[in-house]
């Protein structure tokens, strides 16, 4: 059954909405850790500011950033596990 327009657009306007608060977070995300860099403190003009966070963003994506990699190397099955301290 298809739904009638007024619908549609109650269904647009909570999805605007829930947008608007996604991005504020991942805003507010992204400020947090700029400030926690100490981009905060940087006097730069924002257009070489957002050029050079493209350029961060564009290594990310391409798979070239840092990824969260484990602490320590796998044990082998089998290979008893070394405790905190061992060498």
């Amino acid at each position: 059954m298809r739904k009638p327009s007024s619908r549609i657009r109650e269904e647009i306007a909570k999805l605007q909405e829930q947008l608007k608060a996604a991005e504020t977070r991942e805003a507010e995300r992204i400020g947090r850790l700029a400030l926690r860099a100490g981009l905060g403190e940087i006097e730069i003009e924002e257009s070489d500011l957002v050029a050079a966070l493209e350029e961060i963003a564009g290594k990310f994506r391409k798979g070239g950033g840092r990824v969260n990699k484990p602490t320590s190397a796998p044990v082998a099955a089998g290979a008893p596990a070394r405790q905190a301290g061992e060498a």
